[in-house]
């Protein structure tokens, strides 16, 4: 076995589908006597995650050595246990699943260098990790799952930035989190969808602005936040839950009147 607090090293085959060789492992002798490998189920030369895996939760130290092996793989196991100083050389590297492991691991300040990977996947890590006051960066991204996950984290005062994004998730998420007072100016969005959120939240009066909204549910809601008093006219509106909903608030609200 190598001198405590030396890097281990295994000298891996070539990535295979065939069952791997113990022969061809240097370190056989001490890692299968020790029990700390089982061959076909905890195994680094594999041609398997799971068997790759189980042998680095059990054998650690020997994850840095395959930061740099043939084997997308086995270098994407590795930097799940490898020393966080050692994985920040693998941001570029040419397997996105390897960048996606690196952007879970690194710590939220140094992300910033995958900001503009060219994987989604990548960058949705990383609008998720990064620090908030680096996100307004992230807000032009060209994929919406990104930029809706930086509308799902960014600063209040920073969202009005995005109450016109281009597609609809977006808006929604935006919609879902702006102040009251700020959504007003999403009362008109393309999107009935986004209008139903914007519905559901607006200040009372403000939600009176959505009582003749061609979409039925929008106008629930809007019935739902509006002052009672301007809900008469939805009284005989096409759909049924919209009435029943308006003629059960104006009921209640009679009989508050009527009460001594």
């Amino acid at each position: 076995m190598p001198e405590q607090g030396r890097r281990r090293k295994l000298h891996l085959v070539e990535a295979s589908a065939a069952p791997p060789d113990c022969g061809t492992c240097p370190y056989r002798e001490q890692v299968l006597a020790a029990g700390r490998c089982v061959p076909g189920d905890i195994c680094l030369i594999a041609h398997s995650g799971r068997q790759i895996d189980r042998f680095l939760r059990r054998n650690p130290e020997y994850a840095e050595s395959c930061l740099a092996d043939a084997f997308w793989e086995r270098r994407a196991i590795a930097v799940r246990h490898a020393p966080l100083e050692r994985i920040v050389e693998l941001v570029h590297d040419t397997d996105e699943v390897v960048r996606r492991a690196v952007a879970i691991r690194l710590p939220a300040d140094d992300l910033a260098m995958l900001r503009n990977d060219p994987d989604r996947e990548v960058r949705i890590t990383v609008a998720a990790r990064i620090p908030v006051e680096q996100l307004e960066k992230m807000m032009g991204d060209p994929d919406y799952l990104v930029r809706q996950h930086v509308a799902e984290r960014l600063p209040h005062g920073r969202l009005p930035r995005m109450v016109d994004d281009p597609d609809r998730e977006v808006r929604k998420a935006v919609a879902r989190r702006l102040p009251a007072f700020a959504l007003k100016r999403m009362a008109t969005d393309a999107e009935a969808e986004v209008r139903r959120i914007v519905a559901s939240r607006l200040f009372p009066n403000d939600a009176a602005l959505l009582l003749a909204d061609p979409d039925w549910l929008v106008r629930l809601e809007a019935a739902r936040r509006a002052p009672v008093e301007a809900i008469a006219d939805l009284v005989d509106d096409p759909e049924p839950d919209v009435r029943a909903l308006v003629r059960a608030r104006l009921e209640t609200f009679l009989k508050q009147e009527e009460a001594p």
